[in-house]
């Protein structure tokens, strides 16, 4: 997942340092809860677990350029009901912090504003979560409905502020406007499977009822709140 180098520069970069740190200090309150919950070996865990899936999903899975940025898999929802936020959020900024070391080194000057694309909507679809969730409802329980509300959020929010990034940096010159019209089309795609990538995932560790109480999956995934 990243913006393309150059679409926010100069002095309006000062934003995102500004958004980033806002951003990491909620994830590290949710890491927080996460660590006096079940401890620093699950939260541990969870995080490197988190990290080597968005490296798949960043680097293994179907990936392309298309306009302003490149149309990943992120699966955040998945790794979020699986893993919890915390964990979810620190795999996410570790993800990017990776690929940019490693396998796209020109990337490392935008990290501020795609780890503020990836994890502010993050954050929605957790508070979102309580509402559209009932307290006495475990994950692996959820509905197709529910999972496409969260994932729609999620995936609604990456795109507007893929959206803001690009015309905040560039403008609404005519060409900026269609190349995020066109990332925003090609971006669709990734609403139609994650809702479907959740509930497989989420049937799947239903049948690993093992899972409960390992410290290797947030405690929700299987016990109502």
């Amino acid at each position: 997942m990243h913006i393309e180098p150059g679409v926010v520069s100069g002095a309006k970069m000062a934003l995102s340092y500004a958004t980033f740190v806002s951003a990491a200090g909620y994830g590290a309150k949710m890491a927080w809860e996460a660590l006096v919950q079940k401890g620093a070996l699950s939260l541990v865990a969870r995080s490197l677990i988190a990290t080597i899936a968005v490296f798949i999903f960043f680097e293994v899975l179907p990936h392309f350029a298309v306009g302003v940025s490149e149309v990943h898999f992120i699966l955040g929802t998945t790794i979020l009901l699986i893993l919890g936020t915390g964990p979810a959020a620190i795999g996410l900024a570790l993800g990017l912090l990776i690929q940019g070391l490693f396998f796209a080194p020109t990337d490392l000057g935008m990290i501020t504003v795609n780890a503020t694309t990836l994890l502010v909507p993050l954050f929605a679809i957790h508070h979102m979560a309580k509402k559209i969730i009932a307290p006495n409802t475990a994950y692996v329980d959820l509905s197709y409905g529910q999972a496409l509300k969260l994932s729609g959020a999620y995936q609604g929010g990456v795109f507007a502020w893929v959206a803001f990034w690009a015309i905040y940096g560039q403008g609404f010159g005519a060409e900026n406007i269609a190349a995020v019209a066109s990332f925003g089309a090609a971006y669709m795609l990734v609403l139609l499977i994650e809702p479907v990538a959740d509930l497989a995932v989420l049937a799947a560790a239903k049948r690993m009822k093992g899972l409960d109480g390992t410290g290797f999956v947030t405690p929700r995934l299987y016990n109502a709140a």
